[in-house]
């Protein structure tokens, strides 16, 4: 074999010898465990927005013409309260009317209760002396 040659081949021998060796170590060590993830940052904390200042309903009004505007108010509110309290005394004033029909039919029907009983109970007499 000529120099070059036996160059040739120990280079190529010497590239997969240290092939083999960097791989070799790879294989036989044991895996290394996961890296432990770095705490993430604290979030930030949200703002709550000013809320808008309370806007005057009624800008343009001057302090007697607010009052003149509540006192109308509240005169149409006690007009709507008497209303409905005439209505409340109407209606309870039905609701005893109805009552008292009630009380009437009940009354009816229990007399024809007893009618239908003293029938059947005198049949049942003059039908049992007579067998």
């Amino acid at each position: 074999m000529s120099i070059k040659t036996y160059k040739k081949n120990s280079f190529i021998l010497g590239i997969i010898f240290f092939l083999i060796i960097s791989i070799q170590p790879g294989y036989s060590q044991e895996p290394e465990p996961p890296a432990i993830p770095e705490p993430s940052p604290e979030p930030k904390p949200i703002k709550i927005p000013e809320p808008e200042p309370i806007r005057d309903p009624f800008p343009e009004e001057s302090d007697s013409e607010k009052i003149q505007r509540l006192t109308k108010e509240n005169s149409k509110l006690r007009e709507e309260n008497f209303n409905l309290q005439v209505e409340i005394v109407e209606l309870n004033k039905l609701i005893e009317k109805l009552r008292a029909i009630t009380m009437e039919q009940i009354k009816v029907i229990m007399n024809l209760v007893n009618q239908l009983n003293e029938v059947i109970f005198e049949k049942s007499i003059y039908y049992g002396n007579n067998l």
